[in-house]
């Protein structure tokens, strides 16, 4: 994440953590802490909720630069952290939003290229927005 690209890094994001199975702190509520009456199958899930929280707390923090990671504030669960980072960029997207629409009005098929190549353009453009 360098300031530029956050709908990409959450997508790469979603899709590593998912891969290696980690993304079970994003998708779950935080566990029930153990507790002397708690089962084995509580034991399990909240071993896996641990680890998962931790694994993509790591693989988050070390794919942003430095330099963004300090304006972030640092938090000890996954799904927290990530909202605090879709918060920080939110003001950003919609500026990214703007002005996309206003290229999308205001560009013109020139004649040079092809019209397929405008097309494509324009429809990436659009896809963007979404």
């Amino acid at each position: 994440l360098n300031g530029t690209n956050f709908l990409t890094w959450k997508e790469q994001i979603g899709i590593v953590l998912g891969v290696m199975d980690l993304d079970h702190a994003l998708r779950i509520d935080t566990s029930a802490a153990i507790t002397a009456q708690s089962t084995i199958e509580q034991m399990a899930a909240y071993e896996k909720y641990e680890r998962s929280n931790r694994m993509s707390l790591m693989i988050m923090k070390s794919s942003i630069s430095i330099a963004i990671r300090g304006a972030i504030p640092d938090s000890n669960d996954a799904k927290t952290y990530l909202a605090s980072v879709e918060e920080q960029f939110k003001g950003f997207s919609k500026a990214h939003a703007s002005t996309l629409i206003m290229k999308m009005l205001t560009t013109r098929y020139d004649g040079t290229s092809g019209v397929r190549e405008h097309i494509m353009m324009m429809n990436d453009m659009a896809s963007k927005l979404k």
